[in-house]
């Protein structure tokens, strides 16, 4: 079991690896300019990276291993493996309306606030509930991650992405109609939760209808099976009143955890202002990493005494479900280190990021509107692979893109929807997405498989966003 874990994670790190590489050789070739400078990497810059990744996304960290200890307090106690195998007796014949409907709450938490790191815990429960339905682990990630991600891709109130990018640009200026986000976004949106849903569900029941037509490896089969197939899972399908009660406090966690992330003052809700702090220090709407993580512990704790854990059994169950996660810590560190090898020279990087920026966007001058849009939506493609970060990204290159925009007599609006959607369609799949590529380990997946299976679903989801953009840009 150790090996096959051993060598899941080794294909994450290569791919990881390689990236890292290939940076820094760039680095050494691109001709940098006064407005755009480059600093080759250094060995000690590359050597650094992967420190400099976990000390920037400790919060991520610190929040998964804390989870890993939650999940296997949740193991401990049964309670879980009882609660998928009672769900799944009671969908027989009907798991396939599973998919579509968690596909949509999934797209819900992306088009509002950008669903996408806090995902990660839904990765252990889709998978199992998946397999336990007759699925694969694959079925489970693809509804996490294209469910999330097709609400990404087309943000509509999302802060980290539209409120991010519209920020930028009143700041420089321009004036934005938030009409026309929203409209585009429910477009974009519901465009590509519908082709997210169609391929997912096709193969769900080939898979169904025959278990051969899987395409995971046989060593991916075989992590699947001792992941999410033991013989505690299948042995006992009755739930005790301890076990119904640890499950309604597992369902509460997340539900207080999804609630907590959206921007409710953002969007004009201000009920839980003043007195939701008391547990964190935060009001519920502002959370991030460092509360979700408070939380998790919290209730690691109280499930431990709903579900009866000795004090022995507790300490032991949390270390090793923590234990369990280090893997997609170290993968989340290194995806990192590569966004800040990249970053701007005067915050320690290459400044490969700002460079590719600048030189694309002096390109784009004097195109025409049925040229600049799908130009600039593949731009933002590439951009999307150097700095994954969504506000990241908007405050990178918002400034530059939305004023080049307005200049030439576009419409900015069509502008921040094609950073929305590039910067959303390429979170499928890219490497440098730590959340990806450990949410990814945690299903048992090879990033290859992913690669091969999403192929058709993302390259159609890109037409079809670029269609709907372009249409946009010549219109408004």
């Amino acid at each position: 079991m150790i090996e096959k874990k051993s060598r899941t994670s080794l294909s994450s790190f290569s791919i990881l690896l390689l990236l890292l590489i290939a940076v820094a050789i760039i680095t050494w070739f691109v001709p940098g300019s006064e407005k755009a400078p480059i600093q080759g990497a250094t060995l000690s810059m590359v050597a650094m990276a992967p420190f400099n990744g976990f000390v920037n996304a400790i919060d991520v960290c610190i929040f998964v291993l804390v989870l890993g200890g939650f999940l296997g307090i949740i193991s401990s106690t049964g309670a879980l493996d009882s609660g998928i195998k009672t769900l799944v007796k009671k969908l027989h014949g009907n798991e396939l309306k599973l998919i579509p409907i968690l596909m949509f709450l999934f797209s819900v938490g992306g088009t509002t606030y950008g669903m996408l790191e806090e995902t990660t815990p839904f990765y252990l429960l889709l998978a199992a509930t998946m397999v336990a339905a007759g699925f694969d682990s694959l079925v489970g990630a693809s509804v996490v991650l294209l469910g999330a991600g097709s609400g990404v891709l087309g943000s509509t109130v999302n802060p980290f992405a539209v409120g991010a990018a519209t920020s930028s640009l009143v700041d420089n200026g321009v004036s934005i109609n938030n009409g026309i986000i929203i409209i585009l976004g429910i477009i974009l949106w519901l465009s590509s939760y519908a082709i997210s849903v169609f391929f997912v569900m096709r193969y769900a029941k080939k898979v169904k209808a025959d278990k051969g037509s899987t395409i995971l490896s046989l060593q991916e089969q075989e992590s699947m099976k001792e992941s999410f197939m033991d013989k505690e899972f299948i042995a006992d399908d009755t739930l005790t009143k301890n076990q119904k009660l640890v499950l309604v406090l597992f369902a509460l966690t997340f539900v207080i955890m999804i609630v907590a992330f959206i921007p409710w003052g953002d969007l004009g809700v201000n009920f839980f202002e003043g007195w939701t702090n008391h547990l964190t220090g935060s009001d519920i709407g502002t959370w991030y990493f460092a509360e979700a993580t408070t939380w998790f512990l919290i209730m690691s704790i109280i499930i431990g005494f709903a579900g009866k854990l000795s004090e022995k059994n507790f300490v032991k169950s949390f270390i090793a479900g923590a234990g369990d996660m280090m893997s997609v810590v170290l993968i989340i560190a290194l995806a990192r280190g590569i966004s800040i090898l990249m970053a701007p020279v005067d915050e320690g990087g290459t400044g490969l990021q700002y460079w590719i920026l600048l030189n694309a966007a002096n390109a784009l001058q004097g195109m025409s509107a049925g040229i600049f849009a799908p130009l600039s939506y593949l731009l933002y493609c590439l951009l999307s692979f150097l700095i994954p970060s969504s506000s990241g990204l908007a405050t990178a290159s918002m400034p530059i893109m939305g004023p080049l925009a307005a200049e030439l007599g576009f419409s900015p609006e069509v502008m921040i929807m094609i950073f929305v959607a590039g910067n959303g369609l390429v979170n499928l799949f890219t490497p440098t997405c730590g959340a990806i590529m450990g949410g990814f380990e945690i299903a048992k997946i090879e990033y290859s498989t992913w690669l091969k299976f999403s192929a058709k679903i993302i390259l159609t989801i890109a037409v079809v966003s670029c269609v709907i953009l372009t249409i946009a840009m010549v219109i408004l």
